[in-house]
């Protein structure tokens, strides 16, 4: 294959990730019109659609899911080849790519940059927030950070934070005009203010203790949000009862802005672990990054 069938190819790619042709131009520095192009080359010398296009989207086609499949994993090992050399240079250096829920982002990994950015201007940690369960390969992440538990088996899993507290808090003012359940069984008088999950599209059950085994509990309400803050906002003000991380609203219970209840009905959530498949190549800047995460006791 010559070298400028490889770069239409690695175009292509990216126009089907970002499942736009100007933001596709704008990521690869050219124009959409020559992108345009290239895709419609590599259509004519294969004899296959391999994008849909509408006026609003572009989307892969059967054909095209099928090649993105066989050339992501290896871009992705093209690309971290590359960043491999930099081990040869005096500094680590090079863009890392997470794809990470808010709570991690914002109580593990951010104040972790403390202390690995600091000394190494030359690394760049870009974070995505995202609920859903991303497939660090297909999408072209360097790694992602999920609950221990949620993480495919093919995966190497490194831990990064203590199992997490929860808590179901209502705010003074939602309980003007309710009793304070006493039970879990209780709660079914309650509303709830909850989180979608993208993967699955279900609702987040909030985790319990009965009889001595963890269950999974739904409760109806009346907002359904995709962030923690969001949940945070909406039970601050007052609209039903929140399951949160305790770290999140230790401060709101501690000066009476929110209420506890039933004590500690909720087992702890298994922590966060960094995922990422196996390397041959690893950078520096990568495997600096995962020491500076690692979870030490």
């Amino acid at each position: 294959m010559r070298r400028d069938e490889i770069a239409d190819l690695a175009a292509f790619v990216v126009v089907a990730e970002e499942r736009s042709f100007t933001k596709a131009a704008a990521r690869l520095g050219m124009a959409q019109s020559a992108l345009s192009q290239i895709v419609r080359r590599i259509e004519g010398r294969l004899g296959l659609r391999l994008l849909s296009r509408t006026t609003r989207s572009v989307a892969p086609t059967d054909a095209g899911e099928r090649l993105i499949a066989t050339l992501g994993p290896m871009l992705h090992d093209l690309d971290s080849a590359i960043a491999s050399l930099g081990e040869l240079r005096d500094r680590p250096s090079g863009t890392i790519r997470l794809t990470t829920v808010e709570h991690a982002a914002k109580t593990i990994i951010v104040p972790a940059m403390k202390r690995l950015l600091p000394d190494n201007p030359d690394i760049t940690v870009e974070m995505t927030i995202d609920y859903g369960l991303a497939d660090v390969v297909a999408d072209r992440y360097d790694a992602g950070v999920r609950l221990g538990g949620e993480i495919a088996k093919d995966m190497i899993a490194v831990r990064i934070g203590p199992d997490i507290p929860m808590a179901i808090v209502g705010s003074p003012d939602y309980f003007r005009t309710r009793t304070v359940p006493a039970s879990p069984a209780q709660l079914i008088d309650h509303r709830a203010i909850n989180l979608r999950l993208p993967t699955s599209g279900t609702l987040n059950g909030w985790r319990l203790m009965r009889g001595g085994r963890e269950a999974r509990v739904r409760i109806d309400g009346p907002l359904i949000l995709n962030t923690i803050d969001l949940i945070l906002d909406a039970a601050l003000d007052g609209h039903g009862l929140a399951y949160l991380p305790l770290d999140q609203v230790q401060g709101h219970l501690d000066e009476g802005r929110l209420v506890r209840v039933l004590g500690n009905p909720t087992p702890d959530l298994p922590g966060y672990h960094l995922y990422y498949p196996h390397r041959r190549h690893a950078s520096s800047a990568f495997t600096l990054l995962v020491e500076t995460l690692r979870f030490r006791e």
